[in-house]
C-alpha cells in the first residue's frame, strides 16, 4: 500500500502547470503571481462522506464535485479561476480510487485552465477540502449586496433536479440518471459570471436552494423580493418526476444545483439575454426585488406559497 508521499507524487505527476504558478506542488507552500491590475478571490469547501454526497459515489464524479463546487463559488463573484488545493483525507492508499478521482478533478481544471498547487494528505473518514482561488479586475467582483429595489431576480439554468435526483436516492426507486447527472456533475457557470461583470448588481450561487441563497443576498442588501413560483425555470425530466407542490419544494428548498442567482435592473434584461445566449445558457426572470424585507412567493393563481424548509443548514440534517 503506497504511503503519503507516494500520493502527493501521484497527484503531482498528472497536474497540470499555469505561466504564474512560480512553486507548485512539492514545497512547504505555492508561489503564485496574480497580474497587475487583479484581486484575489479565494474559497473553500469540505465534502463529507454521507453529508454532501452518497457513499457510494463514482470517485470520478466526486472528484468533478469537489471542484465545481468551488468554481461555481468563483462564478458567483465574477472571477475566472486559476489555482486550487487540494486535502485529502482517505481511509487507506488507494491508487485506483485516486487516479478516477483525479480523472474527474483534473478534467474539470483542464476545461477552466486552473492549476492544482497544493494540498494536504492523511488518513481518515473520507473528506475533500478544496480551496480555489480566482482573479477579477480591481473593483469588479459581484457581491452579495448590491441588490436594489426594482431590480429583476434572474436564475440561469434550470433548478431542482440534484435535489430530484437525492429525493429519488432516499426513496430508494425507480430513478433518473439525468438527474442524477445534475447532481454527480454540475456545471459550474463561470462564463456567465464573467458576462454578468457590470449588467448584474449582486449575485450567488444555488448549493442551499434558491429561498436559503437569496436570502442571503436580499439580508446582505438590505431588501426583499417575491418570486413567482410559475416562472421557476423546470426541466422536462424534474416535471415528469415530481408534480406541484412537491417540485417546488425541491427547487425553493433542495439546493445543490449550482446555477447563478442573480439580481440585475429591468433596463439590463436585453443585454443581460444577449449576452448568456452567447453561451447558449437559458436564464429566467423569476421576481422582483422589494423594499419590504423578507421573501414572498406567489402561486400561478395568484394565491400565496410558504415553503415547508427553507434550505439546507449544516449541524440540522444532512445533503446524503
Amino acid at each position: 500500500m503506497p504511503g503519503e508521499f507516494a500520493l502527493i507524487e501521484r497527484i503531482r505527476a498528472r497536474a497540470r502547470r499555469r505561466d504564474d504558478v512560480v512553486l507548485g506542488i512539492g514545497d512547504d507552500a505555492a508561489v503564485l503571481a496574480p497580474a497587475p491590475g487583479q484581486q484575489l478571490v479565494v474559497t473553500s469547501d469540505t465534502l463529507v462522506a454521507g453529508v454532501h454526497f452518497p457513499v457510494e459515489t463514482a470517485p470520478a464524479d466526486l472528484g468533478w464535485k469537489a471542484l465545481a463546487v468551488n468554481l461555481s463559488d468563483l462564478a458567483a463573484m465574477a472571477a475566472t479561476p486559476a489555482w486550487c488545493t487540494l486535502a485529502l483525507t482517505l481511509p487507506g492508499a488507494d491508487d485506483a480510487w485516486l487516479d478516477a478521482f483525479l480523472d474527474g478533478f483534473l478534467e474539470l481544471a483542464d476545461q477552466h485552465d486552473v492549476s492544482l498547487v497544493g494540498g494536504d494528505t492523511t488518513r481518515g473518514p473520507l473528506s475533500i477540502t478544496v480551496t480555489a482561488f480566482g482573479l477579477v479586475p480591481a473593483g469588479q467582483a459581484l457581491r452579495r449586496d448590491g441588490a436594489r429595489v426594482g431590480d429583476d431576480v434572474w436564475v440561469t439554468g434550470t433548478i431542482g433536479d440534484a435535489a430530484g435526483a437525492l429525493a429519488q436516492w432516499r426513496a430508494r426507486g425507480p430513478a433518473s440518471a439525468k438527474l442524477r447527472w445534475r447532481l454527480d456533475r454540475p456545471t459550474p457557470r463561470i462564463e456567465a459570471g464573467l458576462a454578468l461583470r457590470g449588467l448584474a448588481t449582486a449575485g450567488i450561487d444555488l448549493s442551499d436552494g434558491l429561498a436559503a441563497d437569496l436570502g442571503h443576498v436580499l439580508a446582505a442588501s438590505g431588501v426583499g423580493a417575491r418570486l413567482e413560483l410559475g416562472r421557476l425555470p423546470t426541466s422536462r425530466t424534474l416535471a415528469d418526476h415530481f408534480a406541484e407542490p412537491r417540485r417546488w419544494e425541491l427547487q425553493l428548498s433542495g439546493g445543490d444545483d449550482y446555477e447563478l442567482c442573480f439580481t440585475a435592473p429591468a433596463a439590463r434584461a436585453f443585454e443581460i439575454e444577449q449576452a448568456l445566449a452567447a453561451l447558449d445558457l437559458p436564464a429566467t426572470v423569476v421576481g422582483q426585488v422589494e423594499a419590504e424585507p423578507g421573501l414572498r412567493f406567489g402561486t400561478p393563481d395568484g394565491g400565496a406559497y410558504a415553503p415547508a424548509a427553507a434550505g439546507y443548514q449544516h449541524f440540522d440534517g444532512g445533503h446524503a
